[in-house]
C-alpha cells in the first residue's frame, strides 16, 4: 500500500509539472523580488514591444575582456534586452560582439574608423594590470536596425573624467530602458522630426554647432534654417526650432515667423546672450565693457511668460576654469588653470525630467531668467546656480586681472539664480490685432492664441556652443573643456531637451528609473577584516568538522541498538 501510495505521489508531481509548463507557453509572468524593481519593464516599453511587428536586430558591442565596471554594465544590458525579448511580439535577435577581438594594429585602426561612420564610437580607458596602466578601446555602443533602417545608441552615459567609473555606470545603467525604448521608437515608427537651427541673426556658425549637429543627427533630420527666406510649408515641416546665440536684432517678419511656429504647436529652445561679452576679448586687450545686446526679443518673450535679464552671474563656489599666463620660462609661455567666477557650473533641477540625473552645466557670462504670469502656461525652472552666487547689472567692465581679485565671502551670500525655464501650454500670439509686417502679404493663422506647445528660455548663448581645436580647426564633443580635460552635461541637456520636445509620448521619464548599488563599508571591512576572514574560512571547516563527527557518533548509537 505504501509503495501504491509512493508511486501515485510520484506521477501526480510529474503532472502537476507538465501542467505548469503548459500552462507558462501561453501566460508569461516575470518576478521581480529587488527593492528597487531594477528588472521590470515600464508599461510604456511593454506597450511598445507589444504594438511592434517589425523584426528587430539589437548589435551590442560591448564584448571581450572588459575592466570590472563595465563587466557590470554589459552585464545589465544583457538582463534588460532578455526583457525586451521575452516582452516582444515580433522577433528581436540580440547580438554581443567585440569588434577588435584577435585584430592587429592596423586592422583595428580599420575597424574603428569603419565604426565611427556609422555612429559607433569607441571610448579609451586606462586599464590596471600586473604590469601597471594599459591602454583599451571598448565599445559602449549598440546598433538597433529594422525594417532597413540603422539607429546607434550610447550605453554609457554622463562621462564625467573627474568621477568614478562605479558612478557613471550605475547612472548608465539607470537610463538604459529609456535609451533602448525610445531608440527602438524611432526606429520602428521610422519617424525623422525636422530640427532647424536658426541661422539668420548671426547665431552661432556651423563649426560651432558640429558636435550637437552631429549628434542629433543620427536620429532626426537636422538643417540651418533663414528666417528671413523660410516660408509658411518651410514651417510647417518643423518639430522643434534651436534659436542659439543670435548677434543680430530680430525683424518684425522674423518674429512673425517665430510666433506663428508657437501657434500651430512647435517647440523652440532659445539660448540667448542678453549682454555681449567674449573671454577671447579679453585676453586680446586690457579689459572689455560688457554692454547690451539689442535682439528686439523682450517682447516676444514677455508675452510668452518669461524673461532674461541684463545681467551676469558670477559664482566663486562652482566654476569652471580657464588658461592664464604666469609668464615664461626659458622662452616658453606657462598657463595655469584658474576659476573663472563667470563661468558657474549651473545645477538641474533633479525634480524635472528634462534634466534629470544630468552632470553640471558648463556656462559662460550667464544671466538670470525670471517667469512672468501668462494664462494657460505651466512655467518650471530647470538650471540655477549654488546659492553662492552674486548678480551684476550690464554694462560692466571685464579683464583678466580679476582674477588675482580678493573676494568678500559675505557678499556672494545669496540664493540659488535661475537660469533656464520651461514653457508649457497654449501661448497667447505676439501679433494679435497687429497688422501684418513687410513682406507678409497672407496672414499665417488666425489664432489668438496657439495649440499646445512647449519652449526652453536659457540666458546663455554659448551652451551648446562646442570648442574648436586651435591645431586642427576640428571640433572638439559638446561640453567637453580641452583645458580641464572634463566633459559636462550640456550634450546630455541638448539630447534630452530635442527628447523632451519631439516625443509625445514622453518616454524620458523612464529615466526616473533608480538603481542603488549597495556598496560595502570600507572603513568597516578595514577594522574588521581579521573576523570576517575567520567566519568566511574558519568557520566552514569547523562546521564541517562539527557534523562529522555528530554523524559519526549518530550512527554508533543508531546501530548500537
Amino acid at each position: 500500500m505504501k509503495l501504491k501510495n509512493k508511486w501515485i505521489n510520484f506521477i501526480a508531481a510529474i503532472a502537476i509539472l507538465i501542467v505548469l509548463n503548459v500552462f507558462g507557453t501561453y501566460v508569461f509572468h516575470r518576478f521581480d523580488f529587488t527593492a528597487d524593481k531594477r528588472f521590470t519593464l515600464s508599461e510604456k516599453t511593454k506597450v511598445l514591444l507589444q504594438k511592434n511587428e517589425k523584426p528587430v536586430i539589437i548589435t551590442v558591442f560591448l564584448s571581450g575582456e572588459l575592466p570590472p565596471a563595465f563587466k557590470r554594465l554589459q552585464a545589465a544590458v544583457s538582463d534588460i534586452l532578455a526583457d525586451y525579448k521575452a516582452y516582444s511580439k515580433s522577433e528581436i535577435k540580440i547580438v554581443f560582439v567585440d569588434p577588435l577581438n584577435g585584430l592587429n594594429q592596423a586592422e583595428q585602426d580599420t575597424v574603428i574608423n569603419n565604426l565611427y561612420e556609422k555612429g559607433i564610437e569607441a571610448t579609451n580607458l586606462s586599464v590596471k594590470t600586473e604590469e601597471g596602466l594599459t591602454q583599451k578601446f571598448v565599445f559602449p555602443m549598440a546598433m538597433i536596425e529594422s525594417d532597413g533602417k540603422q539607429l546607434p545608441l550610447k550605453l554609457f552615459q554622463n562621462l564625467d573624467t573627474r568621477g568614478s567609473y562605479e558612478d557613471n555606470i550605475n547612472r548608465s545603467i539607470e537610463n538604459l530602458e529609456y535609451i533602448f525604448t525610445s531608440s527602438l521608437k524611432k526606429v520602428i515608427t521610422g519617424t525623422n522630426p525636422r530640427i532647424g537651427f536658426t541661422e539668420s541673426n548671426g547665431e552661432l556658425t556651423d563649426l560651432q554647432l558640429a558636435d550637437g549637429i552631429h549628434s542629433l543627427s543620427n536620429s532626426y533630420l537636422v538643417g540651418r534654417i533663414d528666417l528671413n527666406t523660410i516660408d509658411k510649408a518651410g514651417l510647417d515641416k518643423l518639430s522643434m526650432m534651436v534659436i542659439a546665440k543670435p548677434t543680430k536684432p530680430f525683424t518684425e517678419t522674423e518674429k512673425y515667423k517665430i510666433n506663428y511656429f508657437v501657434m500651430k504647436g512647435g517647440r523652440v529652445l532659445w539660448s540667448i546672450d542678453q549682454v555681449r561679452a567674449e573671454l577671447d576679448s579679453l585676453r586680446n586687450r586690457n579689459g572689455q565693457m560688457a554692454i547690451n545686446n539689442n535682439l528686439n526679443l523682450d517682447d516676444m518673450l514677455f508675452m510668452y511668460g518669461a524673461r532674461i535679464n541684463y545681467n551676469i552671474i558670477a559664482d566663486p563656489a562652482n566654476s569652471a576654469e580657464i588658461p592664464v599666463s604666469t609668464g615664461t620660462v626659458g622662452g616658453q609661455e606657462q598657463m595655469q588653470l584658474v576659476p573663472w567666477i563667470y563661468y558657474p557650473i549651473l545645477l538641474p533641477d533633479t525634480a524635472q525630467d528634462v534634466v534629470k540625473k544630468l552632470d553640471g552645466i558648463k556656462s559662460e557670462f550667464p544671466a538670470t531668467v525670471d517667469t512672468i504670469g501668462a494664462k494657460g502656461v505651466k512655467k518650471s525652472y530647470i538650471l540655477t546656480t549654488s546659492a553662492y552666487n552674486k548678480v551684476f547689472e550690464a554694462p560692466k567692465l571685464f579683464s583678466l586681472q580679476m582674477i588675482s581679485e580678493r573676494l568678500d565671502p559675505g557678499a556672494f551670500q545669496s540664493k540659488p539664480q535661475n537660469v533656464g525655464a520651461l514653457l508649457e501650454g497654449s501661448f497667447p500670439s505676439v501679433f494679435a490685432g497687429r497688422p501684418l509686417p513687410a513682406g507678409i502679404t497672407q496672414p499665417y493663422t488666425l489664432q489668438n492664441s496657439g495649440k499646445q506647445a512647449k519652449m526652453i528660455v536659457i540666458g546663455d548663448g554659448d551652451i551648446f556652443k562646442n570648442q574648436v581645436s586651435e591645431q586642427s580647426g576640428t571640433p572638439f564633443p559638446l561640453g567637453f573643456d580641452r583645458y580641464s580635460q572634463r566633459t559636462f552635461g550640456n550634450k546630455a541637456l541638448l539630447l534630452n531637451i530635442v527628447d523632451y520636445f519631439t516625443d509625445e509620448d514622453n518616454l524620458i521619464s523612464l529615466r526616473n528609473k533608480e538603481v542603488k548599488i549597495r556598496l560595502l563599508d570600507k572603513a568597516k571591512i578595514k577594522l574588521e577584516k581579521t573576523k570576517w576572514q575567520f567566519i568566511n574560512v574558519v568557520a566552514p571547516l569547523l562546521l564541517l568538522i562539527f557534523f562529522a563527527i555528530f554523524q559519526h557518533y549518530y550512527r554508533k548509537y543508531k546501530y548500537a541498538k
